[in-house]
C-alpha cells in the first residue's frame, strides 16, 4: 500500500484491525456536535472579571488628582498591578485542569489562553514595577535604585514580590518557543509548576501594600473570596478529581505491543471503561508506576476510539521516559488525568472532514476516524514506509468508514510531497477541501506548512483544527 509519492488506500485488511490477532471494536457511533457557546460564555465572565478589577481603582480615585506626572505614573503603576493580580487567578485557573473548563474548551484552547495570558501577565507584572519605581522615586525625589533599596528595606512582603517576579520572568523566558525546544520536558514542566509558588508570594504583596486591597471592605473581602476560589478550583482539578477517576477505572497495563523500531502501544485494561466517558482524538496524562516513570506524568493521546473493554496509547520513542515505557509489564498500575482536548468529531463545523497526520500524528487521528461521519478523507506524511504505523488498521477503517486515504512518502523537500501539499495539490485531492473541517497533528514544520496551504486553499480558520498537547 506505500508507494515512492502516494497511494489512495481502501482494501479491508479483514476482522483484525490490530497487530496481535486482536478482533477489531465495533466501529463507535458518530458524536453529536458541542457549539462554542460555553467558550464564548466563559471569554465574556473574563472580560467582565478584568473590568471589575480595575473598578475599586476608577471609584476610589477622586478627580483631579492625577495633576502631577508623579501621581499619574503612580496610577498608571496601580492600574497594571490590579490587572496583573487578576491576570494570575485567571493563569492559574487555566492551569487547574478543571473538568468544566475541559468541557467548555477544551485541553487546545486552555493551551492557547494559558499562553497568550502569560505573556500578557508577565507584561502587566513589568510595568507595574517599572512605573511604581519611577512614581515613587519621583514622589521621594530619589533615584530609582535608591527606591529600590527603600521598597525591600522598609516594606513588608516586597522581598517575596520581587521573587515573584523572578520566577516569573524565568518562567516566561522558558516558554519560547525555540528554548521549549530545547530543554527536556520534565525540566520544563517543573519550572512551570514553579508557577504555583507566584500566586503564594504575590498574595501577601496584594494585601499588605495595594493601595485597594489593603483596608477591609468589599474589595478586599472579594479579591480573598476571588482566591478561595481559584484555590479551590486548583485543588479539584489537581487533586480531588484525579483521585475519583483513578479509584473508579483502576487502570493497569495489559500488554505492550511494538508498532515499529521506535514506536509501541501500550494496551490498558480497567474497572467500568463502558462508562468511560471519552472521544477519539482525545489525550490524557499518564504516570505508569514503574521503576524509572512513576514521578513522571505526559501527555499522550488514545489512539484508538472508546470500546468498554480497553484503552490503547501508541507512542513514539523519543527519550529516556518513552524509552523505559517499552518495559512495562502486564499489571502495572496506571495513573491518568483525563480526558481533555477539543481535538475530537464532536467539535466540527462541517458534516465532512479532511484529516492530515506526519509520522506518530496519526495516534489521535486514528481514534478519530471511528467517530467521524463517512466520507472522511485522511492525508497521511511519513518519510519512509517504515514511518508509516497501524496502517493495517488505516485500510480497514477505509472501508468500513467510506475514508479515502492517502500515503503521501518521502521527504518534505521531495518534488512530489511538496506538489501534494500544495493548495493546488489538496484541491486536487479534495476538491470540495474549502468546505470541510480540517484536523491536523504532526511536527511542528508540517503542521505550519500546512495550515498556510489550507489558508490559500480558501479553508476558513474556524474549520481547521490543531492537536497540542500540555499545559
Amino acid at each position: 500500500m506505500t508507494h515512492s509519492h502516494t497511494h489512495a488506500a481502501g482494501r479491508r485488511t479483514g476482522t483484525s484491525s490490530r497487530r496481535g490477532g486482536r478482533p477489531a471494536a465495533p466501529v463507535p457511533q458518530i458524536p453529536a456536535r458541542r457549539g462554542p457557546g460555553g467558550r464564548r460564555l466563559l471569554g465574556v465572565l473574563l472580560l467582565v472579571g478584568l473590568l471589575a478589577s480595575v473598578l475599586p481603582w476608577w471609584l476610589g480615585t477622586p478627580a483631579g488628582s492625577l495633576r502631577s506626572t508623579a501621581a499619574t505614573v503612580t496610577a498608571a503603576g496601580r492600574i497594571s498591578g490590579l490587572i496583573a493580580g487578576y491576570l494570575l487567578l485567571v493563569q492559574v485557573l487555566m492551569m487547574s485542569r478543571l473538568p468544566v473548563l475541559e468541557r467548555w474548551i477544551g485541553g487546545e484552547q486552555v493551551a492557547r489562553w494559558h499562553r497568550d495570558v502569560g505573556a500578557t501577565l508577565l507584561v502587566a507584572v513589568l510595568a507595574h514595577l517599572s512605573l511604581i519605581l519611577v512614581g515613587y522615586a519621583d514622589l521621594r525625589n530619589q533615584s530609582i535604585l535608591a527606591e529600590v533599596g527603600t521598597l525591600l528595606g522598609d516594606y513588608e512582603e516586597m522581598v517575596s514580590a520581587f521573587v515573584a517576579t523572578g520566577i516569573m520572568m524565568l518562567v516566561g523566558f522558558s516558554s519560547i518557543r525555540a528554548i521549549r525546544r530545547a530543554l527536556p520536558y520534565e525540566l520544563w514542566h517543573l519550572l512551570h509548576l514553579s508557577s504555583y509558588l507566584i500566586l503564594l508570594l504575590g498574595f501577601g504583596h496584594q494585601f499588605a501594600h495595594g493601595a485597594q486591597l489593603y483596608k477591609p471592605g468589599p474589595v478586599r473581602t472579594g479579591w480573598i473570596a476571588l482566591y478561595l476560589l481559584v484555590v479551590a478550583a486548583l485543588l479539584w482539578g489537581r487533586v480531588l478529581a484525579p483521585v475519583v477517576f483513578n479509584l473508579r477505572y483502576r487502570l493497569r497495563v495489559a500488554d505492550v505491543v511494538a508498532e515499529s523500531p521506535d514506536t509501541i502501544s501500550i494496551y490498558l485494561t480497567g474497572e467500568r471503561l463502558g462508562r468511560l466517558t471519552m472521544l477519539g482524538g482525545q489525550y490524557f496524562r499518564w504516570r505508569f508506576f514503574a521503576r524509572g516513570c512513576w514521578w513522571q506524568s505526559h501527555p499522550f493521546s488514545v489512539s484508538a476510539a472508546g470500546n468498554g473493554r480497553w484503552l490503547r496509547l501508541t507512542v513514539k520513542v523519543v527519550g529516556a521516559h518513552t524509552a523505559d515505557l517499552r518495559d512495562l509489564e502486564p499489571g502495572t498500575r496506571v495513573w491518568a488525568a483525563g480526558p481533555s482536548g477539543t481535538f475530537t468529531a464532536a467539535h466540527r463545523v462541517r458534516e465532512r472532514a479532511l484529516l492530515i497526520a506526519g509520522g506518530s500524528g496519526i495516534t489521535p487521528i486514528r481514534a478519530m476516524l471511528e467517530e467521524l461521519p463517512p466520507g472522511a478523507a485522511l492525508i497521511y506524511r511519513a518519510r519512509t514506509p517504515a514511518d508509516v504505523l497501524l496502517s493495517r488498521e488505516l485500510d480497514w477503517l477505509a472501508q468500513e468508514r467510506d475514508t479515502s486515504v492517502w500515503y503521501v512518502i518521502g521527504s518534505r523537500d521531495d518534488p512530489g510531497p511538496r506538489q501534494l501539499m500544495s493548495p493546488d495539490g489538496l484541491r486536487q485531492l479534495v476538491p470540495d477541501v474549502a468546505r470541510r473541517d480540517v484536523y491536523l497533528c504532526g511536527p511542528p514544520g508540517l503542521v505550519e506548512q500546512s495550515v498556510r496551504a489550507l489558508r490559500r486553499a480558501g479553508v476558513p480558520r474556524r474549520q481547521i483544527h490543531l492537536a497540542t498537547f500540555e499545559l
